[in-house]
């Protein structure tokens, strides 16, 4: 539980520092490599349009606001 705690708040951040129009390729496989390092594992990273984000957390704000990536764990 506290990695995942330590993943999201690490998520958060980034997610919010890069939103800055970065193609979101780029950025999914920066924080997939950030939560690998930290050994989280059973996670799954999606970019969907920011309007479908339904369920899942958003980590990551891409190509100018208008796709985000969200984290599920399972």
């Amino acid at each position: 539980m506290k990695k995942l705690m330590v993943a999201v708040g690490l998520l958060s951040l980034a997610g919010g520092a890069l939103a800055a129009g970065k193609p979101c390729e780029e950025l999914k496989s920066e924080i997939a490599a950030k939560l690998d390092a930290k050994g989280v594992s059973g996670y799954t990273l999606e970019i969907v349009e920011k309007s479908a984000a339904a369920d899942a957390k958003v980590v990551g704000t891409c190509e100018a606001g208008s796709k985000v990536i969200t984290y599920k764990r399972g």
